[in-house]
């Protein structure tokens, strides 16, 4: 949902990848002008045997850094916790949550003509496949509070953003 001075709007995408046997990742489905979808943002699609075992290991929360495509890949800081676990399509999975923010500058996509400045903040939970790392599914919520600025024509409006993703591995 998107609020802003003019109204609200929803807004959808999709967007689909797949895993190749050569180990990388090939885009399958784009049709995410906005980068809306989650695979467009900072996480991981699978994790290292080292990084599941140390999500596994969590007991409180532990700083992490990422990047996301958006405002100038605006440097996100927070922590990451245990999550409740369970299964997803009968796979154990191994759950993690996330809380993170900062502050973003530049250009939101698609919309070359207009800058954005302001903060980004993202929380929610990722559910890896206990036995391979595999993300299986995610629920997320990134809000921006900024202010819009158009260059033609000049205007400068403040904007809330929320995106609410969620996914789920069809097995």
């Amino acid at each position: 949902m998107r609020e802003a001075p003019d109204g609200k709007s929803t807004a959808h995408a999709h967007f689909v990848q797949t895993f190749s046997s050569e180990g990388g990742f090939e885009d399958r489905l784009d049709e995410d002008p906005e980068f809306l979808t989650i695979l467009n943002q900072p996480f991981a699609v699978r994790l290292d045997r080292s990084t599941l075992r140390d999500i596994r290991g969590l007991r409180s929360a532990v700083p992490f850094e990422a990047t996301s495509p958006l405002g100038g890949a605006a440097l996100l800081r927070g922590f990451l916790r245990p999550g409740t676990s369970g299964p997803i399509g009968g796979r154990p999975t191994t759950a993690v949550q996330f809380d993170a923010s900062g502050l973003m500058t530049g250009t939101l996509p698609g919309h070359e003509d207009a800058t954005v400045a302001g903060t980004l903040r993202m929380d929610g939970v990722a559910y890896y496949s206990a036995d391979g790392g595999l993300l299986l599914g995610l629920t997320v919520t990134m809000t921006i509070d900024a202010r819009l600025r158009q260059h033609r024509p000049a205007a400068q409006v403040p904007v809330r953003i929320v995106y609410r993703r969620s996914m789920r591995a069809s097995l």
